[in-house]
């Protein structure tokens, strides 16, 4: 792979295994997976990569076959705003593709990320020819909703363990990241980049994490043992008789 090349001119065919890690291409109809599948690229994303930018037009769909990605936007004073990762099974900016609008926000990659890309006009023929496609994104705009309303209430907590709670337990959305399964393939920087706070601080949230029996620490990832958990009314009053 040629590292001076642009993400859009490292774009190439996937291969078959790729074509089974995007998730909405086994609901298709046959004539619509076929125009589908001859239509997707993937491309190498290194870490640092952008996928899209704001205010860049939309090209294609976005998805995430293996690797991790961040959502993020840079206010006017220049501070960077984390949204939500995105892992791998996760497509995002349905409702960019929809409207045909400007990007809002940033997606980068965290690490070395394979990512898919489905052209608009795909996009839009799919929507206006196959039932099971409009399914799909009609899914992923609804948990969608349900993940910023909920990372709205995630920069209100106080608490570092929950907040790190809440933030994995996105992550592991079984609807909108189906290649993630019950373990989570990141670092602990990865995370702090995610959640706004330090690596130590992410350490020590994910030990008493683990001390509660909701996740197991493992080499190079998370595993989830209690989702319910990690999103409960209940978790958040026992954590938060620990708070710094």
């Amino acid at each position: 792979m040629n590292h001076d090349l642009s993400l859009h001119q490292r774009r190439r065919a996937p291969t078959s295994e790729e074509l089974k890690g995007i998730p909405w291409l086994a609901q298709l109809q046959p004539a619509a997976r076929t125009r589908a599948v001859a239509s997707l690229l993937v491309g190498d994303a290194l870490p640092g990569d952008f996928v899209c930018r704001v205010g860049k037009p939309v090209t294609y769909w976005f998805g995430v076959v293996e690797g991790l990605l961040k959502m993020s936007s840079d206010n006017a004073q220049g501070q960077t705003m984390t949204f939500t990762g995105v892992p791998p099974g996760g497509w995002f900016g349905e409702g960019t593709a929809m409207k045909r609008e400007p990007y809002r926000y940033n997606i980068q990659a965290l690490r070395k990320s394979v990512v898919a890309g489905l052209p608009i006009d795909t996009f839009h023929w799919l929507l206006d020819h196959s039932i099971a496609f409009n399914r799909f994104v009609m899914h992923q705009l609804n948990e969608r909703l349900g993940q910023f309303i909920a990372a709205r209430e995630i920069d209100r907590l106080t608490n570092p363990d929950v907040r790190v709670a809440r933030s994995l337990a996105s992550l592991f959305n079984p609807v909108l990241y189906p290649g993630v399964g019950e373990v989570l393939r990141i670092t602990q920087q990865e995370l702090a980049y995610l959640v706004g706070l330090s690596r130590q601080r992410v350490n020590e949230a994910l030990m008493a994490l683990q001390a509660q029996g909701a996740i197991r620490v493992e080499y190079g990832g998370v595993r989830v043992l209690d989702l319910a958990a990690l999103q409960s009314s209940v978790f958040v009053r026992r954590a938060s008789t620990n708070e710094d």
